[in-house]
């Protein structure tokens, strides 16, 4: 044991002492953007090498998910040169994965910028058991405002300046980085959703910022945008103009809020509804609007693309006997039996099915000549009839077919078809003709 007293102790004791009790001390050398750790022991030693290229240390260390090591996204790579630049002392509470799946270990990092030197000095420690609970506990307590709001800054327009840089994925902290308004703008867009890209560029331009926001202003627009895990998510971007006073100042706040569970809901309902819109609600099938829509829309994009095409009308016979004698539920119960059954037998094709009207349907048949129609329309008729229906009883359905030709229009190709079904009715029913 030493019998040196505190009061006793040289700058050389002091230095010797610090030596031993911290984890690493590393110096920078800022010309070159190569570091060297003078000292590194325990876990550090696994972390990173005694020599190396400074933006991949600054990565391993400041750049990743609260909750991994793993590396950023390609699009996020291009702020990392950004965030090793200190010009004063810079102090920080690291939360460092050394194996996936284990407990973080909780680091004290100070950099000291060596300005004579054109260097820098980092010293690490990593903190006891219980100051590590604490940290935790920290973390958890900032988890649901993580999962709103994912990144903030403040933006001055004049300086064209950012400030005040926190990425709530990586930390709760600010974090230190000198970054031009154009550079950020230029280079977060490669992690907005390709869609969303120039809607971006045009509400994040500076002459728009200034020109759409009087002071105290906010606005904001959805849009996806890629996390740090490199996935797209939805969120809302805010921009919020500040009052300072001054009508010359450009001064704004900017917020990433992750609203991606609620758009997906939202989204989900949408469709819902679009569905529901489009469905006959019966038989699940399309309904006579949106059919109507398919066939006349095949029919002009066939005049573009030449691609074969044909169309079927398909009718149950003698319907209003099952009505009579059974009762309109029966009837409502083998509409829905009969569109399941032509369905299923076209589940595997390129086809569009939807109810006209009463128990006559029309199929969009794409890519497929007439002949290949007729064949298709056969399967579905011997289908149709070896098929029970409700109250055990079968029917039998007759079907048009027709192909659409050069200079159709819808009202051209849907009068042969509804001959072609005629002719199939008249020549005794269940039967398939083509037109």
């Amino acid at each position: 044991m030493s019998t040196v007293k505190p009061a006793q102790y040289t700058s050389e004791d002091v230095i010797r002492l610090f030596s031993k009790l911290v984890d690493v001390i590393i110096v920078v050398d800022k010309t070159t953007e190569k570091y060297r750790a003078v000292i590194r022991r325990g876990m550090f030693e696994t972390l990173f090498d005694e020599e190396g290229d400074y933006n991949e240390l600054i990565s391993t260390l400041l750049i990743h998910l609260n909750t991994t090591s793993e590396k950023l996204p390609e699009g996020y790579q291009a702020f990392l040169p950004n965030y090793g630049t200190f010009t004063t002392k810079y102090s920080k509470k690291l939360k460092l994965v050394i194996n996936e799946g284990e407990q973080p270990h909780i680091v004290q990092l100070m950099v000291y910028p060596l300005v004579e030197e054109d260097a820098y000095m980092l010293i690490m420690d990593e903190l006891d058991s219980n100051e590590s609970e604490q940290e935790n506990q920290t973390y958890r307590k900032v988890e649901t405002i993580e999962k709103t709001f994912l990144f903030s800054m403040y933006i001055d327009l004049v300086e064209d300046t950012t400030g005040s840089l926190n990425i709530s994925e990586i930390s709760e902290d600010e974090v230190q980085a000198e970054l031009k308004y154009t550079d950020w703008r230029n280079m977060i867009v490669n992690v907005i959703g390709k869609d969303d890209q120039a809607l971006f560029l045009e509400r994040s331009d500076p002459e728009y910022l200034k020109k759409m926001f009087t002071p105290g202003r906010t606005s904001s627009f959805d849009c996806l945008m890629q996390n740090l895990e490199g996935v797209y998510i939805w969120v809302k971007l805010i921009f919020s103009r500040i009052e300072t006073g001054d009508p010359d100042d450009y001064k704004y706040v900017f917020m990433v809020q992750n609203i991606h569970e609620e758009a997906t809901a939202m989204f989900s309902s949408l469709k819902k509804l679009s569905e529901m819109a489009l469905t006959d609600s019966l038989t699940g099938v399309f309904n006579r609007g949106k059919i109507e829509t398919s066939v006349k829309n095949a029919v002009k994009e066939w005049g573009a693309q030449k691609n074969p095409l044909s169309m079927m009308i398909i009718d149950i016979d003698h319907f209003k006997s099952v009505n009579d004698e059974h009762g309109h539920a029966v009837g409502d119960k083998t509409l829905k039996r009969f569109a399941h059954v032509i369905s299923d037998c076209l589940k595997e094709e390129k086809a569009d099915i939807g109810r006209w009207g009463g128990e006559e349907f029309v199929v969009v048949y794409y890519d497929k000549t007439l002949e290949e129609a007729v064949d298709m329309a056969e399967k579905l008729r011997a289908t149709v009839a070896e098929s029970p229906m409700p109250n055990a009883k079968k029917v039998t359905c007759s079907i048009g077919v027709a192909q659409v030709k050069e200079n159709d229009k819808f009202e051209d190709v849907f009068e042969r078809m509804d001959k072609a079904l005629y002719a199939a009715k008249s020549g005794g029913r269940n039967k398939v003709v083509a037109g």
